[in-house]
């Protein structure tokens, strides 16, 4: 009887602290502020930095959420472009050839349209119809963490997110970055957590590539529902 006892309450334990994908992923997304809450955000910019290779760059993206985005960095008195609007991507990037606005890519047009959305891909996964899997836990930055899988929908790309298990919030990330012809796994790290308007938004990003870090991403300033103009969107003929 003793022994029956202690195997049904150590089931009832582990039962108790077992979690599905969904169950974490929403834990997540209220950690943050909710879900819903960042659908509500009709405008976002953010302004700050970009460093790489040492050279510290002015940094701003404009966002319509869900509709539209631009980033804009500012490189030697020229500046770098990368633009989403309502399904379409442009660029210009003196520095890759890319001397007048030049379609996006295929991939490039994904990752844009992403950037749209201030809810990411695993927030708003159901929505947007990728596929997801909790594989277990990991230590990670020396936190347990939910290692969920993510398959993109639109181009079977993998992603896999570790969420803290203490505060649920995004430790880091990892995906494949093609970079001169080679792919490597990327690592990406999210830091200083800071709440605007009820919502925590990532201040500092890095991105490591087998243990070097890419690039590091800052932020000075967030600003949410604040007029932006819908034509800097549009591609100059």
């Amino acid at each position: 009887m003793k022994k029956l006892l202690v195997t049904v309450l150590s089931f009832a334990i582990v039962s108790a602290h077992a979690q599905t994908v969904d169950e974490v992923i929403q834990k997540y997304a209220s950690a943050m502020g909710g879900l819903d809450a960042f659908n509500k955000v009709t405008t976002a910019k953010f302004t700050g930095t970009l460093t790489t290779q040492g050279n510290v760059l002015p940094l701003t993206t404009q966002i319509i959420n869900g509709k539209a985005m631009r980033t804009d960095v500012e490189v030697n008195g020229q500046t770098v472009n990368n633009v989403y609007n309502n399904g379409k991507g442009w660029k210009i990037n003196p520095f890759a050839g890319a001397t007048v606005p030049t379609e996006a890519t295929a991939a490039e047009l994904i990752n844009f349209k992403a950037q749209a959305s201030l809810a990411n891909n695993l927030m708003d996964y159901k929505v947007r119809g990728h596929q997801v899997e909790l594989l277990g836990q990991e230590d990670t930055e020396g936190i347990k963490a939910f290692k969920i899988k993510l398959t993109n929908k639109e181009d079977g790309k993998i992603t896999t997110y570790f969420i803290s298990s203490v505060d649920y919030l995004l430790l880091k990330s990892v995906s494949k970055r093609e970079i001169a012809g080679n792919e490597y796994d990327a690592e990406s790290f999210y830091t200083d957590m800071k709440e605007i308007n009820g919502l925590k938004f990532c201040m500092h990003f890095s991105q490591k590539i087998e243990g070097q870090v890419l690039q590091e991403v800052t932020y000075d300033k967030i600003e949410l529902n604040i007029p932006v103009d819908a034509k800097i969107f549009e591609m100059p003929k």
